[in-house]
């Protein structure tokens, strides 16, 4: 694989990325700066990032991609979770970066927390924003209602898809994968993924309750949070903001800049 130096320009490179049977719509600042990988939440798309990367600004060499079926990537046949791990080794093969500085916010942070652990030489650390906490949601929700709720918005996806906003994936598709994240937000699956990271990680939490969610649920999944930073002293939680789940990228972007200003430190102090 190429040194950053290799793409270390200040021409901001936009273009789509092959990968098995689709493309990712990548985008890359360039720049020399430390190279930022951008994960996005299951329905979003990198535009949902522009307010932290320009708070960070061109110090930072941000590279944003939209997953499969996601914003302007293709359709593919695979939306696993263990291919969204995979596409972040395609992304930074096809830009020539050899370690990077995870971002990932809701599910992106579950595969950042993922690749992080598998990854620590090529890691600089993460900053996980409101997700990969360890508690078993799934067993408190009606899984075959989650199932007829998706199937509900296969015509909202439709209408949404022409604007970039919805995937293109059916609502059983989309179902099958909230389901599989509920499995390995487990407590046994994800505690040790966690408890293996060497790298510096900083999560940003949210507040309250936010759509879908119900009661006090959100902040039971947050607390759990505790038992992990007592284990793993690599992990601290960095800020808990007023916004909630579904607007912190846009109310609360300053305190995300700030975690991943705090971890890219850390890797400079430790080098």
């Amino acid at each position: 694989m190429a040194k950053n130096s290799a793409f270390a320009t200040n021409a901001k490179w936009t273009g789509m990325v092959p990968v098995d049977d689709t493309e990712l719509a990548v985008t890359d600042t360039g720049g020399s700066g430390v190279p930022v990988v951008y994960l996005n939440g299951h329905m979003a798309s990198q535009w949902h990032w522009r307010r932290v990367v320009a708070d960070l600004g061109s110090g930072y060499r941000h590279i944003t991609y939209d997953m499969r079926a996601r914003g302007k990537s293709k359709r593919s046949a695979d939306h696993s979770f263990a291919t969204n791990v995979r596409d972040i080794d395609v992304i930074l093969a096809a830009r020539g970066v050899e370690r990077a500085l995870l971002v990932g916010w809701s599910y992106g942070a579950f595969v950042a927390a993922h690749w992080a652990s598998r990854n620590p030489d090529r890691t600089v650390g993460a900053v996980m924003v409101d997700g990969a906490q360890p508690y078993d949601w799934i067993d408190e929700i009606d899984i075959e209602g989650m199932r007829k709720l998706w199937r509900r918005f296969n015509l909202l996806f439709l209408l949404m898809r022409p604007t970039g906003l919805a995937p293109r994936m059916t609502g059983e598709q989309m179902a099958n994968s909230n389901i599989e994240l509920g499995e390995l937000a487990r407590e046994r699956e994800l505690g040790p993924v966690l408890d293996s990271i060497t790298v510096p990680v900083r999560y940003v939490n949210a507040s309250g309750a936010s759509l879908g969610s119900k009661g006090d649920g959100q902040e039971r999944i947050r607390a759990a949070l505790g038992a992990v930073t007592a284990r793993n002293p690599n992990i601290r939680v960095s800020a808990k903001v007023a916004s909630n789940h579904g607007n912190i990228l846009r109310k609360d972007f300053r305190a995300i800049a700030d975690a991943v200003r705090e971890v890219a430190g850390l890797d400079h102090a430790r080098r």
